[in-house]
């Protein structure tokens, strides 16, 4: 149900009611005898966090749904790695069996092993093993996305690399696999190695993102996502769980799969995630050849003539849509339009907005029919038959340099080609470079003019217009 708007909304409330069966299965469907108080105290967690997450969900803007699914996926992460410490101390609190006298009970002893042998199925180093995986990817999950939450924030807007910084990092993740080894096969002992190794793995979190320019953070997200459903489908091996392991392996397979359809739609290959060769070419602005020609600017008046006489019409948005809230507004002007007997279409980027499907989150939230929003390999060949495009708050997305510039960060990132139209119109508020850092050759075509200012207030006058021209 999840992959249509019509019907997402009934798929989560029913993803909801499952977990609420399984919170209630897993609290009162068990054999242990346990204290009124220990419900007391899982109850009252259950509240806060109910409080907390439904006032944050309610008060959230569309813009920043982004850092919403960044962060609430970082306490996924953070789940798995406080289940892995509070395990990793049980499995190590078992007393010495003794008899009467004081000396060793021996069979004791022996039945004490055969049951950490078995601890769910599964034998002891290799129970120890999962708990280290979900303590190591929970907490890179967990720091990645608090930093990817402060990037997409504005918090930390500029990347940051350290010298040597591809070596150093490869060089601390390497670390990270050798530790966890260590403290399985019983070469170094004690918690204290355990939290030395969940202080190194929130620092390869911090270290693996903080280096990465925005305009790679859509594959960012995709690949902490995939680590978060790793992490909790090591804590389904370690209890023996079949719905936690199923559960951990679908978000887990997901979030790859959607990782390696935004490293295709940003022409990077999984290796560059994995081993940080990130937003070197992000953090230049002057990167590529340097751009001469006229820039052309339209007034809503001719904008609005422009359109009303048209027969097909192509919406880009992009994050500047967003920003200024202007969903609405832009349904309204299609509407307008399609009154009027012009064909209205959008034109979706994979990775337009601040993660994967921002876009069509967006519009679905204004009403836009799911049909008009169309996937860029299918829009692009229609672009050479629209007479206008519409570009709102997009840039790297329709930035022609991705073909023309070899010189460029974006060069053979897949593009809406959007220079084949014979009109365009692009709508920003200034003519600062994008996400990307780089500036845009569209704006120099003969074929482009810029409408400049704020989306909504400008779609707004642009409606007004062509309500006057009835």
């Amino acid at each position: 149900m999840l992959s249509h708007p019509a019907t997402a909304r009934k798929g989560n409330l029913i993803a909801c009611a499952g977990m609420t069966l399984a919170i209630i299965g897993t609290i009162f469907i068990h054999d242990e005898k346990v204290q009124p108080m220990v419900y007391t105290l899982i109850l009252s967690a259950i509240g806060v966090g109910t409080i907390a997450g439904w006032m944050t969900a309610k008060k959230v803007q569309m813009t920043k749904m982004p850092e919403l699914v960044s962060i609430f996926n970082g306490m996924g992460g953070a789940c798995a790695a406080l289940i892995s410490l509070i395990e990793f101390q049980h499995m190590g609190h078992e007393a010495m069996p003794v008899t009467p006298e004081g000396g060793m009970d021996l069979t004791g002893l022996v039945e004490m092993l055969k049951n950490m042998a078995n601890q769910g199925g599964m034998s002891h180093t290799a129970k120890l093993a999962m708990i280290m995986a979900g303590l190591v990817i929970g907490s890179v999950s967990f720091a990645g996305s608090i930093i990817a939450w402060a990037k997409l924030n504005g918090t930390l807007n500029k990347p940051i690399r350290l010298p040597q910084y591809n070596i150093t990092n490869n060089i601390l993740m390497l670390g990270l696999f050798v530790y966890a080894f260590l403290i399985v096969n019983g070469n170094v002992e004690g918690i204290m190695h355990v939290y030395l190794l969940f202080a190194a793995a929130l620092l390869y979190g911090v270290m693996f993102v903080l280096p990465i320019g925005g305009a790679d953070m859509p594959v960012v997200i995709s690949l902490l996502n995939s680590f978060t459903g790793l992490a909790a489908a090591c804590g389904g091996f370690m209890y023996n769980n079949k719905a936690m392991l199923t559960g951990g392996i679908l978000v887990g397979s997901a979030g790859t799969l959607l990782t390696l359809v935004m490293c295709k739609a940003m022409n990077r290959p999984l290796s560059n995630v994995i081993f940080g060769a990130f937003g070197a070419g992000s953090s230049g602005a002057a990167a590529g050849r340097e751009l001469t020609g006229n820039i052309k600017e339209i007034s809503i008046t001719d904008a609005a003539v422009l359109m009303n006489y048209s027969k097909k019409v192509i919406i880009v948005p992009g994050y500047g849509l967003a920003v200024a809230q202007a969903q609405h507004v832009i349904h309204e002007l299609e509407n307008i339009l399609e009154e009027r007997g012009v064909e209205v279409k959008y034109a979706i980027h994979p990775v337009a907005g601040r993660m994967p499907g921002h876009m069509n989150v967006l519009l679905a939230e204004s009403n836009v029919s799911y049909d008009k929003l169309v996937e860029m390999e299918e829009i692009n060949p229609e672009f050479s038959n629209t007479d206008v495009v519409l570009v709102v708050g997009a840039n790297d997305v329709v930035n022609p340099a991705a073909h023309n510039d070899p010189a460029s960060p974006i060069f053979g990132m897949p593009i809406l080609d959007v220079e084949n139209a014979k009109n365009i119109i692009v709508n920003k508020r200034s003519m600062n470079a994008g996400y990307a850092g780089i500036e845009n050759e569209l704006f120099y075509n003969p074929k482009n003019s810029m409408l400049f200012g704020d989306a909504k207030s400008a779609l707004t006058k642009l409606v007004s217009e062509l309500k006057a021209m009835d």
